[in-house]
């Protein structure tokens, strides 16, 4: 408003032409013309009254020409109403509208420009502040980046993961393996070391691993979400749903984070996810250390300066992932976790236990009480099994040959020699494993004496079987073959022949 009346007095005091005013004011001269065109229209005249306001300089000017006058405005709160409706149109409500007003209807081009001016006015937004240290927003890139395996050509999808805090916009960007809780929570540990100490408040989005139940007033967090706050005394706020306002910081900052780092990283392969984040810190450090327009100050130096020193110490440990599952013991005494089988006491063969685990190590419990433990393993579709908790009649499978000799070793040497001549004759390990045990059994029903009397007479014929020493110790004549044979007496016969016969 203030240019136009600056128009009319450089036109009508000055004296300047068009395309004079128009470099003094920095404005194209056709669009001093208009305005010059539409004050002589207006009934106007110049010098201005004390009495016009600006309004009524804009009306007459604008407002109050005659195409328009007899025009009626369409109900446009109707209009916004009525196109959440599934297939409506504005075409549609126009034509409506031109059939109710007809000659009084503003054309489609004019309808539409209108409802537009009318949408903007509706829209309203607060401007927030954020106090230092008081709040971490948390939110995923939509694009992704591909980690392609350079054996396989296999490519996969890593998730970025963005945290800004909003008093400073400090940013801490990450690619995760996915959403997935453990992830999603491993995530925040890291920023969190990042930053060398925490917020009072997360405002995450509603993703699962963050919200099971979204609600506007009182959503339901994620249990395991719910702990890590709990370790680092924190709260969680998650945005209200389809209310983006809410995390206005971390949208900001997804999207300087898709323009600055991943449109950079576009062009380059990467082979591992350590690559790929070693990547990400180098332009995360330039993003932090870059010089915001509005604030003349980086991110890193504001952090430094507000957010650093309002933030909350880290506890002495660090928050380790626990992942809690419920499963039933299979048949073969065994539960799966993440395609890897762990054993039980089989006696739980049916039961519901429930499982522990972290990156290190793997508990099981059942009714409140441990009941086995083992190392986490990475091995796909790979067997934790526990000797104890096998059934006797399946413990065999997972002996060794050089702990069937110790065995053996400790009733007799003559039993270890046999058991060894047992685990070399049949092809396959196991067949030989069934052998040792039911040699090594016999010492349960006959004694450890008799067994080993046996088996050397097993040895003494060259008969090295089990069966052979088994009937042996069932017929009681284990020792008759090897005692010592007397010596054989001196005859003197004619039919018998000497030494120096045979030359």
């Amino acid at each position: 408003m203030n240019k136009i009346k600056e128009i009319l007095r450089l036109r009508y005091e000055c004296n300047l032409s068009n395309r004079q005013i128009a470099a003094c004011l920095n404005i194209a001269h056709s669009t001093v013309s208009q305005h010059l065109s539409r004050f002589k229209s207006s009934g106007l005249t110049w010098p201005l009254n004390d009495t016009h306001h600006e309004n009524q300089i804009s009306q007459a000017l604008f407002e109050g020409r005659s195409p328009s006058k007899n025009k009626v405005m369409p109900d446009f709160t109707l209009c916004y109403q009525e196109l959440k409706r599934k297939g409506m149109t504005k075409a549609l409500l126009w034509e409506e509208y031109c059939h109710q007003y007809q000659e009084q209807a503003y054309g489609y081009t004019q309808f539409c420009e209108l409802y537009r001016r009318w949408l903007k006015t509706q829209k309203r937004s607060m401007r927030q502040r954020h106090q230092a240290g008081d709040k971490l927003f948390i939110d995923y890139c939509g694009p992704t980046i591909a980690i392609m395996n350079p054996d396989t050509g296999e490519c996969r999808q890593a998730q970025i993961f963005v945290a800004t805090l909003g008093a400073s916009n400090y940013t801490y960007v990450e690619a995760s393996e996915s959403q997935g809780l453990e992830h999603f929570l491993m995530a925040h540990v890291n920023a969190f070391n990042h930053f060398g100490g925490t917020p009072n408040l997360l405002v995450p989005d509603n993703l699962k691993s963050a919200v099971i139940k979204a609600d506007r007033y009182e959503p339901t967090l994620n249990e395991s979400y719910r702990k890590l706050a709990h370790h680092y005394g924190i709260a969680v706020m998650p945005a209200r749903p389809y209310k983006p306002k809410d995390k206005a910081k971390a949208e900001n900052a997804v999207l300087i984070v898709e323009r600055w780092i991943m449109m950079r990283l576009r062009h380059q392969v990467f082979h591992t996810l350590a690559e790929l984040n070693q990547a990400i810190r180098g332009l995360m450090h330039d993003l932090n250390q870059r010089e915001m327009k509005q604030l003349g100050i980086s991110r890193h130096a504001l952090f430094n300066k507000i957010d650093q020193p309002a933030l909350k110490t880290l506890p002495s440990q660090p928050y380790v992932y626990i992942d809690i599952k419920r499963a039933k013991v299979a048949p073969d005494y065994h539960i799966q976790y993440k395609k890897h089988f762990y054993s039980v006491p089989h006696p739980l063969v049916g039961q519901q236990v429930e499982l522990e685990a972290t990156h290190q190590i793997v508990r099981i419990y059942h009714k409140g009480n441990i009941v086995a433990q083992h190392p986490t393993s990475q091995k796909e579709y790979g067997l934790s099994t526990v000797h104890e908790h096998m059934p006797s009649n399946h413990q065999y499978q997972s002996w060794t040959p050089e702990r069937f000799i110790r065995w053996a070793q400790t009733i007799g040497p003559a039993v270890g020699e046999v058991t060894s001549l047992l685990l070399k004759r049949p092809k396959h390990a196991e067949q030989a494993f069934r052998s040792c045990f039911g040699l090594l059994s016999l010492a349960k029903k006959h004694s450890d004496a008799r067994l080993e009397q046996a088996c050397r007479d097993a040895l003494v014929a060259e008969k090295p079987y089990l069966n052979f020493v088994k009937n042996l110790l069932q017929n009681h004549r284990e020792g008759t073959l090897s005692r010592q044979s007397p010596d054989t007496p001196n005859l003197n016969h004619t039919n018998v022949r000497g030494s120096n016969y045979y030359h």
